[in-house]
């Protein structure tokens, strides 16, 4: 079944109906939850933000805060201003941002911990992640499926690195970053999709350095 999505995607049929029924409505309660979970007058690096489309969401909710992108791919046309880097290195200085978001990013980084840890060198207060987690009853398949509908056609890698909670948890700990506030329930998708697509398989954490 993944790879009859996966050629729908290449085909721009499962692309239309993810544009249509499901992007809007996720962006939208994706830009509110991550808004609320933001502290105030921060200057926000989104490291791996794509179009910008969520930054700039939050930014219009939130004028306070000072937001911009990085991404391996710079599209013709983005949200906020977003520039290039490599995929592992972020060249920033430590500690040059308040805060760094990172979503739905680390699942597609060959070492999310790595990844981490480079978002924590440029942060100055607070991490703030959106994933997914691996723990329910077929989510493994269902998040393979997910990922290859979003991702195919802006040829974004998909290793399906999906951590369990408890990967989630001692990686934080390990890198002596603490959990302040956590989300399982965000209502990313409306009825019936979220029967099959939500499943406590997403989260978005609050972590102070």
């Amino acid at each position: 079944m993944a790879e009859i999505v996966a050629e729908a995607s290449e085909h721009g049929v499962w692309a239309k109906l993810h544009t249509g029924y499901v992007q809007g409505r996720r962006a939208g309660v994706l830009a509110r939850r991550l808004a609320e979970a933001i502290p105030r007058n921060c200057r926000v690096l989104d490291l791996g933000c794509g179009d910008g489309q969520i930054s700039g969401l939050i930014q219009s909710q939130r004028p306070d805060l000072d937001i911009h992108g990085i991404d391996i791919i710079v599209r013709d046309r983005t949200y906020v201003p977003v520039t290039k880097f490599d995929g592992s290195h972020v060249q920033e200085p430590d500690a040059s941002h308040d805060v760094v978001m990172l979503v739905d990013v680390l699942h597609h980084c060959d070492s999310p911990e790595a990844m981490i840890k480079e978002a924590r060198r440029v942060a100055k207060k607070t991490l703030v992640i959106k994933d997914v987690m691996n723990d329910q009853l077929l989510s493994d398949f269902t998040l393979r499926i997910m990922d290859i509908a979003a991702n195919r056609r802006y040829r974004v890698p998909c290793p399906f690195n999906f951590w369990p909670y408890k990967k989630w948890m001692s990686t934080f700990e390990g890198l002596g970053v603490r959990v302040t506030d956590w989300q399982s329930s965000l209502g990313l998708y409306p009825w019936p999709a979220n029967l099959f697509f939500e499943r406590q398989m997403h989260f978005i954490a609050k972590l102070d350095l």
